[in-house]
């Protein structure tokens, strides 16, 4: 009971410190980021919307809220270890704060969760997505293909991948689902499944040599971001086809390549076979300044032969110019 009330008492703390602006912003469904600047200019970007100007904090203030997100994650913030990420303690966001000297005054950011479940056929009725892609994408899960995510900052990487997953539970109800992150955001119904999650002691790459002895039907993994690639790749390539993973690339085709620099991070060797043994499907998703968030482009991966990918659109340039100019675009949270 002591425990109980001791976090009662710091989260209550905390959202006296966050302020009504912050606590607002995280409650409404709009938002998709909170940024706090080094000059004390607080930012909120909201759905349709864009980035605005939300008021200002002191850096005392900012370094309160940093303190406190740090104490209920249960490690320290100083000036010799100036960087925290992990999950904010309300709501399950992930935040990031930055002390001197790697800034000049406190700042963070606050990424809000996805708070949408969006379902495939939401995508196309929307005008994010082709009819004749989302049935790429149905076919691929069905098939038990490994799908990458790809995408920029901020473009709905996790919110399309949990769209997939959605279908991945409705396609096979019976498969157990691995899944792995450093914060809390992918959204899955399925009955069987165990989420894992990064901390400051176990790495996403232990996390998947342990999801070997977990007995997963699909691994997914919420966002590639280091040598673990590596790991993912032969995990799905060893009889567990079926995952999905995001993935920080501008286009589907250079998601291949960031996975080649992510594999150098622990490999000398580039291993494209590798790549293209693992990965059936990438779809790439993008920010459009007249349409909000589309998906731009799915390929498919063959093979690596004669010192290139073997890659082809999955959907015919018949069909994608066909239905292009019809998109609306409606921008959810990433």
């Amino acid at each position: 009971m002591r425990n109980v009330e001791s976090r009662r008492r710091l989260i209550a703390g905390l959202e006296d410190s966050l302020g009504s602006t912050i606590l607002s912003a995280l409650t409404d469904s709009a938002v998709v980021e909170i940024m706090l600047n080094p000059d004390g200019q607080l930012f909120i970007e909201r759905i349709g919307v864009g980035m605005e100007f939300s008021g200002d904090m002191t850096p005392h203030d900012a370094q309160i809220i940093i303190g406190k997100v740090a104490h209920a994650l249960g490690t320290e913030i100083t000036s010799g270890k100036p960087i925290i990420s992990g999950e904010l303690p309300i709501g399950g966001h992930r935040f990031e704060g930055l002390l001197p000297p790697v800034v000049s005054r406190p700042s963070f950011t606050i990424r809000k969760k996805a708070s949408l479940l969006i379902a495939l056929s939401k995508y196309v009725e929307d005008g994010l997505m082709l009819e004749a892609q989302a049935s790429v994408i149905r076919d691929a899960v069905a098939n038990r293909k490994n799908i990458l995510v790809s995408g920029g900052t901020g473009t709905g990487k996790t919110t399309l991948a949990n769209a997939i997953i959605a279908e991945m539970v409705s396609v096979a109800p019976d498969h157990r689902l691995v899944i792995l992150e450093d914060t809390a955001e992918i959204q899955c119904t399925a009955r069987n499944a165990v989420t894992l999650h990064t901390s400051d002691t176990v790495d996403m790459q232990r996390l998947l040599k342990s999801t070997m002895r977990l007995r997963p039907d699909r691994i997914i993994v919420g966002e590639v971001r280091d040598g673990a690639a590596l790991t993912l790749l032969k995990a799905w390539n060893t009889g567990h086809p079926g995952g999905i993973a995001t993935v920080h690339s501008d286009t589907a085709f250079t998601a291949l390549t960031r996975l080649e620099q992510l594999i150098a991070e622990v490999s000398q060797q580039p291993m494209p076979d590798v790549i293209a043994d693992a990965v059936d499907l990438i779809v790439s998703i993008e920010r459009s300044s007249t349409h909000g968030r589309i998906v731009r482009d799915i390929i498919s991966v063959s093979g690596y032969r004669d010192g290139a990918y073997d890659v082809h659109s999955a959907v015919s340039p018949q069909l994608l110019n066909k239905n292009s100019k019809d998109r609306q675009g409606t921008l959810y949270v990433a």
